[in-house]
């Protein structure tokens, strides 16, 4: 089955949700709760779930614990999730230092780079030499890795992970990379995202205008 992106998204903020619930010491949940968290409608939340046999009983609702579980295997939580950080320079850096991924279950391992000065086999976290990337990432049977890379080495440094188990790349090159039927790409443009979120504001500052001058 050729899931859609938007499903496996929102079957992950499904989850997140009700781990949050599960903290707060809830034991069931209903579409219409988690489709007011979403801010979606239930009829949606339940066409998800029943795409993946998920159910529940409309008067008893989920149970949360066994929904969590299941969700954890279907979205691959269940196992380790390793990645790897190639280019570590600043922004390379801040992600292997980024404290939210252990909260989620992501363990940094690695950090690649060519340049001699930021090289540390020795880090908490090693930075090693470019050169010895295909051989670690398939020793360490390594699925994803996070890209920040200089443009024009972006796309021969996905050719070579093509050569490897690796089988997804988050990809903060200022370069827009294209995914493949065996290899994902998801392009993280941080210089885009800003510019448009000002795009965003002003249209909704010119649009207010306008409706006070009417």
């Amino acid at each position: 089955m050729n899931t859609n992106q938007e499903v496996i998204r929102r079957l992950s903020r499904y989850r997140n949700i009700m781990r949050k619930m599960k903290a707060l010491g809830l034991v069931k949940v209903f579409s219409d709760n988690l489709a007011d968290a979403l801010g979606v409608s239930p009829s949606l939340v339940r066409k998800d779930f029943s795409m993946f046999n998920l159910t529940g009983n409309k008067r008893g609702g989920y149970r949360i614990e066994e929904l969590v579980a299941k969700l954890n295997v279907l979205l691959g939580k269940d196992k380790k999730q390793r990645i790897v950080i190639i280019g570590c320079g600043k922004l390379g850096q801040a992600l292997m230092n980024h404290n939210g991924f252990p909260r989620v279950g992501i363990r940094v391992v690695a950090g690649f780079d060519s340049d001699p000065e930021v090289l540390n086999a020795d880090a908490p976290i090693p930075i090693l030499h470019v050169k010895t990337i295909k051989e670690f990432i398939t020793e360490n049977e390594i699925r994803v890795a996070a890209l920040t890379v200089p443009e024009p080495a972006a796309q021969g440094m996905v050719e070579t992970l093509k050569k490897t188990c690796c089988k997804g790349v988050i990809n903060f090159a200022p370069i827009v990379l294209k995914s493949s039927e065996d290899f994902l790409i998801h392009n993280m443009n941080i210089e885009q995202e800003i510019e448009n979120l000002f795009y965003n504001i002003h249209f909704s500052e010119a649009k207010d205008q306008q409706e006070a001058a009417q």
